[in-house]
């Protein structure tokens, strides 16, 4: 789960992370008493959008750049006014943009240098990892193809948590010294305590600054979080922002449907992660494109396979739908049983192709044979795909 930037700035305070004071909303009623609210001087507004690439994105009508420097109150008053309400396109959101539906407005920070800093889990090695480089305020991918020995990484073990001496040697190698040195250190092992306590997937501060006082600051944050511990964190549950969600997404969440919206045209419907990968996979090597990635999980039942045909269909990109079961936990006559339901329920009227592999495969397959509803059936993943592929293109 992802939250925007001012709701990262407010864990941020409660872990002791130094980041310019700020103040949100989502009415332009209150621009002015949040800009108010800020010491005199240099503002930033920002637009917030769950996407990163924000100051370098575009307006759908022209206006250039999601985060700008206001020197006066009436110029950021101006910005504002500009982003809310306004879709904004960035590297990240695809053509189709983003709407901003809340703008941030922070006190302008005394800028030295600006660093790049992140903690993430890393999968290789099943233990969170802190990033850092000198290159801060640019995209840490283009860092890492141009100047690689300018990102330093320490390992984390999670059974004792990133120590001291690791803090300060990051802050050593970004250049740090003396009591500034000490308080980077500070302010790396305070976001780690933020990520371990809160079961985070990433924690990003793109920039960190120094400042000429001394000072060390996140000036940004782009934090998201693992969604399989939320029911541990009813507070970070609470940053959920349903308008940046794809709906589709939301309504399979209701019924622990594991769904992400695509750009293609073929739906799919499978019973494991790792299968529905594959289906995707072999959809694109017969020369057709997945709409969905949607796994029902081991242990669907009939309302949950209904749900899933709705959220499908809901896509006006499909065109035919393609159901890949392995029966193992699930029995395929369940299985079948659900798709006949479910296609009666939501009167299908899409091409569908069914493939059934694993327990009770007989008995599934006579169900499908035997409702009465137009059903392709296939005898290999190979085999379904192919079928999807060529009954779409020939519609």
């Amino acid at each position: 789960m992802n939250i925007h930037e001012y709701q990262a700035k407010q864990l941020f305070e409660q872990y002791g992370i130094p980041c310019p004071k700020g103040a949100a909303t989502s009415s332009r009623d209150e621009f002015e008493s949040c800009i108010d609210s800020l010491s005199e001087g240099l503002v930033v507004v920002k637009s917030q959008i769950h996407a990163g690439g924000r100051g370098k994105g575009t307006f759908t009508d022209g206006f250039r750049g999601g985060v700008k420097l206001a020197k006066t109150k009436a110029e950021a008053l101006e910005f504002a006014n500009k982003m809310l309400n306004n879709t904004l396109v960035t590297i990240q959101t695809g053509p189709a943009g983003r709407e901003v539906q809340t703008v941030y407005f922070t006190e302008g920070a005394d800028i030295e240098k600006e660093y790049y800093l992140a903690i993430l889990m890393d999968r290789a090695t099943s233990a969170p990892v802190v990033v850092a480089s000198t290159e801060g305020g640019v995209e840490i991918e283009k860092v890492a193809e141009e100047t690689p020995e300018k990102i330093f990484k320490a390992y984390v073990d999670p059974t004792i948590g990133l120590q001291a001496h690791q803090a300060r040697g990051i802050a050593f190698k970004l250049g740090f010294e003396g009591k500034q040195a000490g308080a980077c250190a500070k302010l790396i092992l305070n976001i780690y305590k933020m990520f371990w306590e809160n079961d985070a997937d990433m924690v990003e501060v793109n920039p960190m600054i120094s400042m000429p006082d001394g000072g060390v600051s996140a000036l940004d944050a782009k934090v998201s979080f693992d969604s399989n511990a939320l029911y541990r964190h009813k507070d970070i549950v609470a940053f959920r922002d349903l308008n940046e969600e794809d709906p589709k997404e939301i309504e399979a969440s209701k019924f622990d449907l594991n769904y992400i919206a695509l750009d293609g045209n073929i739906a799919c419907l499978v019973n494991g992660a790792g299968l529905a990968m594959a289906t995707m996979d072999i959809i694109n090597h017969c020369g057709g494109e997945a709409a969905n990635f949607l796994d029902v999980g081991g242990g669907a039942t009939a309302e949950q396979v209904t749900a899933a045909f709705k959220i499908i269909l809901s896509d006006p990109k499909v065109e035919g739908i393609l159901v890949n079961i392995f029966g193992g936990i699930m029995q395929c006559d369940v299985i079948a049983q659900g798709v006949i339901e479910a296609a009666k329920a939501v009167s299908l009227d899409k091409p569908l192709v069914v493939r059934l592999e694993g327990t009770n495969v007989v008995q599934g397959k006579k169900l499908l044979a035997d409702s009465g509803i137009e059903i392709t059936s296939a005898d290999s993943l190979a085999d379904a795909a192919q079928k999807i592929v060529d009954i779409v293109a020939a519609n």
